[in-house]
């Protein structure tokens, strides 16, 4: 008999700045308390990053859009799917030290053990994003 999986958390939030810290809120609750101690964080700074970045690039707050997040276990790993209706062409950017912004997939790829953009079936774009919890998670 196989084992079931558990069942996924999704939220929908406004495409508006105030959801960042709501999304970030949500996503540290819905951890067991062990996970949350190991992952909280690093969890926390991917939800934000990802959350922001399609807030500032795949949605818009006047056309009433949502940010989607989807957090799951799966093969020793949390995964986090942020989702918007945006066209999805992300790539790693290369800021000068000047630059205030272009450095939140630089940290998404420095925190996840894997991450990719993948585009949704229907309309938009995901940025799915792993982080291990290792042995006894």
């Amino acid at each position: 008999m196989p084992e079931i999986p558990l069942i996924p958390v999704h939220w929908r939030f406004p495409a508006h700045p105030a959801s960042v810290r709501r999304a970030r809120y949500a996503v540290a609750r819905s951890l067991p308390d062990g996970i949350r101690s190991r992952l909280g964080d690093d969890l926390g700074l991917l939800t934000s990053e990802l959350v922001t970045n399609a807030i500032q690039h795949g949605a818009c707050w006047e056309d009433e859009d949502l940010i989607e997040l989807v957090l799951w276990p799966a093969d020793g790993h949390y995964w986090l799917a942020v989702s918007d209706p945006g066209p999805g062409k992300l790539e790693l950017a290369h800021p000068d030290t000047d630059s205030e912004s272009g450095r939140g997939l630089f940290l998404v790829n420095s925190l996840a053990t894997a991450w990719t953009v993948r585009s949704r079936p229907t309309r938009g774009t995901s940025v799915v994003a792993g982080l291990s919890f290792g042995q006894g998670g």
